[in-house]
């Protein structure tokens, strides 16, 4: 299934590409919505072609880690997204869709198996209130790209229970790694090469998630 989308006034990425890639869950009108306000041609698929060939590939999700991967498994998006992040191709996850780029995720005492493109687990956040529900600062890492032009009181918008907190290993694996905290410090942005996530919803963040978009759209290719 296909879904084009025309890009808006913002001329900034006109002459890129970008795919929002359908495996079953994820927010996918409000991502496509927002990428599209960057100027770039944003099309909605399950298409495993157009996902390799376009200029940038996101990756939604909501809700289970276990379900999700059930979905990038069924598409058999996973070498796909592998192949981009190996071969320099920009890919964002989002939410749930950063969450299940790591290498495993943990939830009820379950253990599902990730794609395994950064270290560490997703875990239950050790907090008084979960989920993590609202509006939040972080604190971005020294040469983000992603927060570029962002002040440290800019918020973004979070909903999730669960989240990596293995700091250490991903500055072990070079990541720059923005954090943020809900009673323990988690990772809130990763870039790492052509790999980028978030944990917040950028569509739903208003004009700093736009912000982030736009600093995505502008390093395509």
């Amino acid at each position: 299934m296909t879904s084009p989308t025309s890009p808006s006034a913002d001329p900034s990425g006109a002459d890129r590409s970008v795919v929002i890639l359908d495996y079953g869950s994820g927010n996918l009108r409000s991502a496509e919505r927002a990428v599209a306000r960057t100027g770039v041609r944003v099309t909605v698929t399950d298409d495993l072609d157009a996902a390799a060939e376009a200029d940038g590939l996101v990756v939604p999700g909501v809700g289970a880690y276990a379900a999700c991967m059930a979905g990038i498994d069924k598409l058999g998006a996973g070498p796909v997204i592998a192949e981009r992040v190996a071969a320099g191709r920009p890919v964002l996850g989002i939410c749930v869709g950063m969450q299940i780029l790591f290498e495993t995720g943990v939830e009820h005492g379950v253990e599902t198996r990730g794609l395994g493109l950064l270290p560490g687990a997703v875990t239950k956040l050790t907090a008084r209130r979960v989920p993590h529900m609202g509006w939040n600062t972080v604190t971005p890492a020294g040469g983000s790209a992603l927060l570029a032009g962002l002040d440290q009181e800019t918020r973004f918008y979070f909903v999730h229970s669960y989240a990596a907190s293995d700091l250490p290993a991903l500055a072990a694996a070079g990541a720059r790694v923005t954090t943020a905290a809900h009673d323990q410090p988690f990772a809130a942005v990763v870039e790492h090469g052509a790999l980028s996530a978030a944990q917040f919803h950028p569509e739903k963040s208003a004009d700093a998630g736009y912000a982030l978009l736009r600093n995505w759209v502008a390093a395509l290719p």
